[in-house]
């Protein structure tokens, strides 16, 4: 089983990171990149509309059946893997991180939306019966906006990718809490973003909250109002989440994956990832959950 997780980093799209943008139908783009069936991460937003077919797939550890009206998205450097059967039809986008950012004052204006987030469970959605015929006419709309080679085509890209986004997120495939939460306080926000830039070297809710202008109260306050945990639950959680990541990548010894981030010794990095999660790293690596 192991043998099936040769790597973390994806070479074969590199193309596609330096068009900032790709939309095909999703069994072309499967025919094309079979080899991508190990767990493999990306430098770019990645999602896809299942609109045929069905099989398996996995976010972040978060297992899902796909089906016809399921939609998911993948932010930049989570990790996912697939095992579909034949005749899965859809969608697949591929943007960069920068494709939006001359296009919109708010640079951070896509984390607001609650399915573009770290934890994978928010990522895959159900369309709603109302919006699917048009979400399916703005795909179409998109695959026909990128074969012409126009002038205007990539904020037509942009343009159509937004009404995407905040038709569904409007829709009630969205749990209106979760989206709240996400969107409501931009403290939260800007600490979220904070602990994703530096959670192998700043391990404290005090050292953030300096970051942020706020007291270390008020910073702990608004995460358990918006979050429901406390800000260094959000921290252990970062660092937990990279850690899977870097154990499915067998390449790597336990001792280098605490090197990499920022433990003392091999031995304090699995005191702690045994506290956060129930088992050390090496039962990690062969338990199902991957």
């Amino acid at each position: 089983m192991h043998g099936s997780f040769p790597r973390l980093d994806i070479g074969p799209l590199s193309e596609y990171r330096e068009d900032h943008f790709m939309i095909a139908r999703f069994s072309d783009y499967v025919h094309e990149h079979q080899s991508l069936v190990f767990p493999h991460r990306h430098s770019f937003y990645h999602l896809v509309l299942f609109t045929e077919g069905s099989g398996r797939h996995t976010i972040d550890f978060h297992h899902f059946q796909a089906e016809p009206d399921q939609i998911y998205f993948m932010i930049p450097g989570q990790v996912h893997t697939w095992d579909f059967e034949a005749g899965m039809e859809g969608y697949v986008v591929n943007f960069s991180d920068s494709f939006f950012t001359s296009f919109l004052l708010q640079p951070e204006y896509l984390d607001t939306f609650s399915f573009f987030d770290q934890d994978s469970s928010n990522n895959v959605l159900k369309i709603s019966e109302n919006v699917r015929e048009r979400i399916g006419q703005l795909f179409e709309e998109l695959l026909a906006q990128n074969a012409r080679a126009t002038h205007w085509r990539d904020d037509m890209v942009r343009v159509l990718l937004l009404q995407i986004f905040l038709i569904i997120e409007q829709s009630d495939a969205v749990d209106r809490r979760k989206s709240a939460a996400k969107g409501k306080n931009a403290t939260v926000r800007n600490f979220i973003r904070l602990i994703d830039k530096h959670y192998d070297k700043v391990r404290l809710p005090g050292q953030y909250a300096d970051m942020l202008n706020v007291t270390p109260n008020h910073l702990n306050a608004l995460c358990k109002e918006h979050m429901g945990m406390q800000a260094g639950e959000l921290i252990r959680n970062r660092i937990v989440l990279e850690a899977k990541r870097l154990l499915i990548n067998l390449d790597l010894t336990v001792s280098e994956i605490a090197y990499r981030l920022n433990f003392n010794d091999n031995s304090y990095f699995t005191k702690f990832f045994r506290k956060e999660t129930g088992m050390t790293p090496e039962d990690f690596r062969k338990s199902p959950a991957i």
